[in-house]
């Protein structure tokens, strides 16, 4: 229900459970993290989903047993911070709960239209893994990271744009050719020189 498309230099990883609103069992969780921590030759990552929502976060019977709360979300963002190739997160639809992560942790966000973003681990009675308000509030800014964390507000695609939290909204037909475009200057550069740039944007 992962699924790795792996050409050596782009690694493009699916999310393949449209059923169930892509939502992620300890397996699915656990092979995420094997593919990010594996990815360091990638020269770029593409993050998707197939279906109308890119994840629903923890499977509703997972997340009862543990998984809300399981330290493999934050493995996994940290993994893809970690990586020195351009990663992006390419949202084919809402973006909820722990998935989240993942997604903040990409260089690059695009959405198409109609996707929500929402993050209710307060309603739930749950923190946010421990990295996930830092890099929220480092795009929207502590105030609109409060509004979506403490005031649990559902963001529009169109507020998303606003607030900084995706870099683009795109036609979901054009969803992978865009993000493959976005890699395109990365793939050609020499690797030191892209990671090198990488290295240079960072804030913290």
């Amino acid at each position: 229900m992962i699924d790795l498309d792996n050409d050596g230099d782009l690694w493009t990883v699916t999310i393949n459970r449209p059923d169930k609103a892509n939502s992620l069992t300890p397996e699915m969780l656990e092979r995420l993290c094997q593919i990010a921590e594996g990815a360091q030759p990638a020269r770029a990552l593409i993050l998707t989903g197939t279906g109308k929502v890119f994840s629903a976060g923890a499977d509703l019977e997972a997340a009862k047993a543990g998984l809300a709360t399981s330290p493999l979300w934050e493995r996994l963002s940290a993994a893809i911070a970690a990586l020195p190739g351009l990663t992006i997160a390419a949202l084919n639809g809402t973006l909820a709960g722990g998935s989240n992560g993942m997604a903040l942790a990409c260089d690059l966000r695009i959405a198409v239209p109609g996707a929500k973003f929402f993050y209710p681990v307060m309603k739930l009675g749950y923190l946010p893994q421990p990295s996930d308000p830092g890099r929220l509030a480092a795009l929207v800014g502590p105030a609109r990271a409060k509004l979506i964390l403490m005031a649990g507000q559902k963001i529009t695609t169109d507020e998303a744009f606003a607030f900084g939290l995706i870099d683009r909204i795109v036609a979901p037909e054009d969803l992978l050719p865009t993000a493959r475009d976005l890699a395109a200057d990365t793939l050609a550069a020499k690797p030191d020189i892209a990671q090198g740039i990488k290295v240079m944007c960072q804030t913290g």
